[in-house]
């Protein structure tokens, strides 16, 4: 059973278009096995009229299509409640419908007083709910779990933390621990430069951080490939197969990362697996 963790907070954006969405069952799994509370904010996104003459046709269009998509959303609380009873999960259901900018804040400050919040990472989507994860991310002082569309329930059996001796890898690393305590085994992976590996180890500090917290650790070092990083560490989650990655987020400035990519983007936009992420 999954020990320190009591409140979970899964959010379920609503706009209209049809899309995957395992992050709550996700979430209710991990909340059931850990015996925790769990928040699910179900919202639709407001479609607003910024032009100053609209005609009547489009303004009920617009009014159709708003009321459309809360309905999705409401349907999307009910069902949550109905499998949190029948999973004895404890559960509080909010709907609403908020424009882009109030949905930002509300889940924000739901973050806040959580001690995780879980998103679904659709790869066709991540682009516009960018704005969402790294506001949780920057914003929220708590982890953020990214859910792909395939992981159905929750398990991390096999955990990996991705570890490149950064305070956001710290960060991440330790707000992982009660998922790393409860792993029959976490792998901690430094992927490094191949001139580096014969005079460094630079996960051997962090190894013995997470055995003096009781966890089940094995470091090991990775030349990267000549693919780059990302590529890397991807087959290694495939080779080891991973339950979940554990990595700090945004190591380069937001700007940097979306001009020239980078770790997180592009695990963003391609990680197979569960990512818990801290900066």
């Amino acid at each position: 059973m999954l020990q320190g963790i009591k409140s979970v907070l899964v959010g379920v954006t609503e706009e209209g278009i049809e899309e995957s969405a395992s992050a709550l069952g996700y979430a209710l799994s991990l909340a059931r096995q850990a015996g925790a509370h769990l928040t699910v904010q179900a919202t639709s996104v407001r479609i607003n009229l910024h032009h100053a003459v609209v005609s009547d046709f489009a303004t009920s269009l617009i009014a159709a299509e708003n009321r459309r998509i809360q309905a999705l959303a409401e349907a999307v609380a009910e069902r949550s409640r109905g499998e949190a009873e029948a999973a004895g999960v404890t559960c509080t259901v909010e709907s609403s419908q908020l424009s882009y900018q109030e949905l930002l804040k509300s889940f924000v400050a739901q973050a806040r007083v959580n001690d995780l919040a879980v998103l679904d990472a659709e790869t066709a989507t991540v682009d516009v709910d960018r704005g969402l994860i790294e506001n949780v991310l920057f914003e929220s002082g708590h982890p953020l779990l990214l859910v792909p569309p395939k992981a159905r329930s929750f398990s991390a059996r096999r955990v990996v933390v991705a570890w490149d001796g950064s305070a956001h890898a710290a960060r991440a690393m330790t707000d992982a621990l009660p998922f790393l305590r409860a792993a029959e085994a976490v792998d901690l992976l430094c992927i490094v430069a191949e001139a580096d590996l014969a005079r460094t180890i630079p996960g051997a500090d962090a190894a013995t951080f997470l055995a003096r917290h009781g966890v089940a650790v094995t470091e090991n070092d990775l030349p990267a490939g000549p693919d780059g990083t990302s590529q890397t560490l991807l087959r290694y989650l495939e080779r080891v197969g991973a339950d979940l990655l554990v990595m700090g987020a945004y190591k380069k400035s937001l700007f940097w990362e979306w001009v020239a990519g980078g770790v997180t983007q592009s695990l963003l936009k391609a990680n197979p697996v569960p990512m818990l992420m801290s900066h």
